[in-house]
């Protein structure tokens, strides 16, 4: 009998996925922090969204230490994570049509900005229509999300696509249908998620290549320090009043 434990099983999975990403999407996540970059250097403006749990690594991206400090949640009522009640409504509010473009007709999202939709299947109709609408506008569109469930499962959207089918770049996060890697014989269910572990580090890599490129042509990115850090208030303060025209969760 193996004495590998729940744990070990666990943390050994996520590991095998995050190594996964790091070889099989470097060419992807190079690609999406020059286009963050390129975005910052030219004026545009950053924004994440995601859906229900999808939504966490989204807002790990949004006024964080270490982070862009010209990131932006970009959030639709509901939707944001569970503190909605019923937590069922998230979910169903997931699948109605034309509640994307409500969100972005009424947001500061505009051509020349980059929006980053997290959505592990990518089949609903809100990150599907929330990234068709943005590069309507002219934004350019980053998903994160498991292609295998375009392989192996249906489109909830009227049009048959996916999340995959609408994005200037793609990052797939490898997680597999049903995103749960443990199973035990006594349990009838798969159990133990490891997509917000996967999606928030792949995220946090695009942010890291996106600072270096910004570094390397000679800008300072416009990064937020800890608050618990001597000093961290004055250069968040000094960051937040040069960019405050591209902040947008201070208002």
């Amino acid at each position: 009998m193996s004495d590998r434990t729940p744990a070990d099983r666990f943390l050994d999975a996520a590991i095998d996925l995050l190594q996964r990403v790091r070889d099989e999407e470097a060419d992807s996540l190079a690609a999406a922090g020059t286009l963050l970059a390129d975005t910052v250097a030219d004026g545009g403006r950053l924004f994440a969204f995601g859906a229900g749990h999808s939504s966490l690594a989204a807002q790990d991206l949004v006024y964080r230490a270490g982070g862009l400090a010209l990131m932006n949640l970009l959030a639709v009522p509901g939707v944001v994570g569970v503190d909605v009640m019923p937590a069922t409504l998230g979910s169903a509010l997931e699948r109605v049509d034309g509640l994307a473009g409500a969100v972005l007709d009424s947001s500061p999202v505009r051509a020349g900005d980059a929006l980053v939709i997290v959505s592990l299947s990518g089949r609903n109709a809100l990150p599907v229509e929330m990234a068709v609408n943005a590069r309507a506008l002219g934004a350019r569109v980053i998903g994160v999300t498991s292609v295998a469930y375009a392989d192996r499962t249906t489109s909830r959207h009227s049009s048959g696509t996916f999340l995959k089918d609408h994005c200037d770049l793609v990052l797939d996060s490898k997680i597999e249908v049903g995103d749960a890697e443990l199973t035990h014989d006594s349990v009838p269910a798969p159990f133990a998620p490891a997509s917000t572990v996967v999606t928030t580090a792949l995220l946090q890599a695009v942010v890291a290549t996106a600072a270096a490129t910004l570094a390397d042509r000679g800008i300072e990115p416009p990064l937020l320090r800890s608050g618990n850090v001597d000093g961290g208030h004055e250069w968040n303060n000094r960051v937040l009043e040069q960019y405050g025209d591209r902040i947008f969760y201070r208002r």
